[in-house]
């Protein structure tokens, strides 16, 4: 998802070719595997780095408050063992190799972001340690020949098709679109995935436009998108691309029939930070509370269970950023135990092999390492309440359409 600089991730990328010793088996000190993971418990991504915090803690309750994780006939309690990356690619690649150096961790849990992911990854795969990764969707980290990293999410190019085909399902249907962009790996990929998309489903992109991660003024690429009077306005970035463009948009009065975000609408922050204008906005998501998967056994069968779980445990409702990291962790857990061993270089092995379905979906790799196996949905907000509206077989609610005038939500 996202990063300080595409070129800052791939020169680390590039530069962890450097052969180093791997780690050959787990330690599993005290009948207690121990996962590691760098996340973004500060910084730009400290939001979603928390949510991320909060699935990977969920799982790991969950498994030891219900007799621990059972492997070849053994049952051991589960730990993870955090550092802070601080929204740093740098930082994440150094971290992870001291949770595999120092820390003597044989299993990781992916960072969040596609930058942080990106760097991780390289360190994961000089080391040959497997990582499982749910927040980090940038097609290019599995593009890299890598055996070692594992990401359980549709990919970043899909993520905003879904918000197209619910717009062109709706009377009157839009028929143009305009995009602006974080320039970062994973909205970068976001951006021209739904642009090829629009275009070859006869919406006609009237706009496009990159702008400084990290940015705090896009009053000019709003500007030119009000200049240029899209049906559907789309944002690919994070939480805090979301607000900052969605203010701009109130802030200069720019109407549209939809506005959408890669990022940003499935968060409480977003919602209590925005009020009413918070109202009708479309985001895509990896998952909701809706999905009608059915799980195998070990671990919550179904969505609306593991929603009601969490928000019992942690005060509010999972978003898909909680339930994907979730879900990392259960590709490490059916791939040991289905595998038999502990062993790095097996467990590897199973992770390829995967084929599982649970809570959040199918959890299945491609050659690459990528689970292209998986759809999205999409959400609304609508009267301060997220919903699910599409595809339709899921939806919780009809779709509000279409949006009304600001001073009217």
């Amino acid at each position: 998802m996202k990063t300080r600089s595409l070129a800052l991730a791939l020169a680390l990328a590039f530069a962890a070719v450097v052969a180093g010793p791997s780690v050959s088996a787990v330690r599993a000190a005290d009948d207690t595997i121990v996962f590691g993971a760098a996340v973004s418990l500060t910084g730009s991504l400290a939001k979603e780095g928390h949510l991320t915090q909060e699935g990977y803690d969920f799982w790991k309750d969950w498994i030891n408050a219900h007799g621990g994780m059972k492997v070849a006939g053994k049952t051991y309690k589960v730990d993870i063992k955090y550092y802070d990356d601080e929204s740093s690619p740098q930082t994440a690649a150094r971290l992870v190799e001291k949770l595999i150096d120092q820390d003597h961790v044989g299993f990781i849990l992916g960072p969040y972001g596609s930058g942080t992911t990106f760097s991780a990854a390289a360190v994961a795969e000089r080391k040959k340690v497997p990582m499982v990764e749910g927040n980090g969707a940038a097609e290019r980290i599995f593009n890299q020949g890598y055996r070692y990293t594992f990401g359980i999410l549709s990919p970043a190019r899909r993520y905003l098709e879904g918000i197209v085909d619910m717009g062109k399902a709706q009377t009157p249907k839009p028929k143009t679109l305009a995009i602006s962009a974080s320039n970062d790996l994973f909205s970068v990929e976001v951006q021209q995935g739904v642009v090829d998309y629009a275009k070859a489903h006869g919406i006609d992109v009237v706009y496009t436009a990159k702008y400084p991660e990290n940015s705090t003024d896009v009053s000019a690429v709003i500007s030119a998108i009000k200049a240029a009077h899209p049906d559907i306005i789309l944002n690919a970035g994070h939480t805090n691309d979301a607000l900052l463009v969605h203010k701009g948009l109130k802030e200069q009065n720019v109407q549209a029939m939809i506005y959408g975000y890669s990022v940003g609408p499935d968060t409480p922050d977003f919602r209590n930070a925005l009020g009413r204008d918070a109202n009708y906005v479309f985001g895509s998501a990896q998952w909701s509370d809706a999905v009608k998967y059915k799980g195998e056994k070990g671990f919550i069968p179904s969505a609306p269970q593991y929603a009601a779980e969490f928000q019992k445990k942690f005060g509010h409702k999972p978003d898909y950023h909680n339930a994907e990291s979730t879900a990392a962790c259960l590709a490490f857990q059916y791939a040991m135990q289905r595998g038999g061993s502990l062993d790095t270089e097996k467990v590897r092995d199973a992770l390829a092999k995967l084929d599982v379905t649970t809570f959040f979906g199918i959890l299945k790799f491609d050659s690459r390492g990528l689970n292209v196996f998986k759809p999205m949905v999409v959400n609304q907000i609508q009267n301060g309440e997220l919903v699910t509206v599409w595809p339709a077989g899921l939806a919780q609610a009809k779709v509000a359409w279409p949006t009304p005038v600001w001073a009217k939500r």
